[in-house]
């Protein structure tokens, strides 16, 4: 019999139940696999009063688990792919994308009425550069406040009146199985989600494993993942800087929108391309292009970024 599958996990609940769904697919498609998972604490999990921007971005929540990668013990590792810096670590690939969870942002409240129901002053919560200049562009006489924490962390103190709205993905809600009573949908296309929210990612060495990992492999979601990171890559950005993208693929015609914004929210420079699906790589590159040429290049520098 074949040795089991080792799935690495961050110990989040949020986690868990990614990669608990990863395995249960894994199972479904293969009964040979075995899959088990492993739990490896990253320094993202450590260091959680801080913003991810100040001690080195959502690369943190990856980083361990591509040690652990690389050192054999384990065989891969799930992770939300809008963690997942432009460059994985040498020697890894990413061995599979799943169906896709739904990408959009989402604003919960305590009262019904959504972001537009909120007075001017309230307090939005939220840790994301790109949400923060978003609401600020969209949304200027709210009052943000910088929150980390898991979702019921987050839930607690919107319950506790420390903040007035949370801005959180819709995916971990659904993945949590949390139905907040009154949560509101952000139009994607206006307030364009993080390249890569709502994916996830199997990250492995490539070969044997990633072979087995491609049993749940979703060619829609990965083309979409595909032309996001490839602008991401393309600009060059980090968490630092505001910067989103987001694809759709409909009849086999990508549409990917992007922008990139200043984090006061005054400047968001905002583009949109489509074409065919397979050529989602080319799509991502040129809209970077497109939007570097607008004053993007010049934003990032003001940054401290290259561009």
């Amino acid at each position: 019999m074949t040795a089991p599958l080792r799935i690495g996990t961050r110990g989040s609940r949020l986690a868990l139940a990614q990669a608990s769904w990863v395995r249960e697919r894994l199972t479904a498609a293969d009964p040979d696999l075995r899959p088990e998972l492993v739990v490896i604490k990253t320094s993202g999990d450590h260091l959680r009063d801080v913003p991810l921007y100040q001690v080195g971005g959502k690369g943190l929540f990856v980083k361990e688990l591509e040690s652990a990668l690389a050192a054999g013990t384990i065989d891969c590792a799930v992770h939300s792919l809008k963690d997942v810096p432009g460059e994985l670590a040498p020697g890894l690939i990413i061995a599979a994308v799943p169906e896709r969870e739904d990408a959009a942002d989402v604003v919960v409240t305590r009262d019904a009425g959504g972001m537009a129901g909120l007075a001017p002053g309230a307090r939005v919560g939220t840790s994301s550069p790109r949400r923060a200049a978003l609401v600020r562009a969209l949304w200027p006489t709210l009052e943000l406040v910088a929150l980390r924490g898991n979702v019921d962390t987050r839930l607690a103190k919107l319950a506790a009146r420390e903040v007035d709205g949370l801005l959180l993905a819709a995916a971990g809600l659904r993945r949590l199985g949390i139905h907040p009573p009154h949560v509101e949908a952000c139009d994607p296309n206006q307030f364009v989600p993080a390249i890569g929210q709502g994916a996830l990612a199997l990250e492995s060495q490539p070969g044997a494993t990633a072979e087995r990992l491609a049993v749940i492999e979703h060619r829609p979601s990965r083309l979409a993942v595909d032309a996001e990171r490839a602008f991401l890559c393309a600009v060059g950005g980090t968490c630092v800087s505001p910067l989103a993208a987001h694809a759709t693929i409909d009849d086999r015609r990508l549409t990917l929108r992007a922008l990139i914004a200043q984090p006061d929210g005054s400047r968001v420079l905002r583009g949109e391309v489509a074409g065919a699906a397979s050529d989602g790589l080319r799509l991502g590159r040129e809209l970077a292009e497109r939007l570097l040429r607008d004053g993007g290049a010049e934003l990032l520098r003001t940054l401290g970024l290259p561009a």
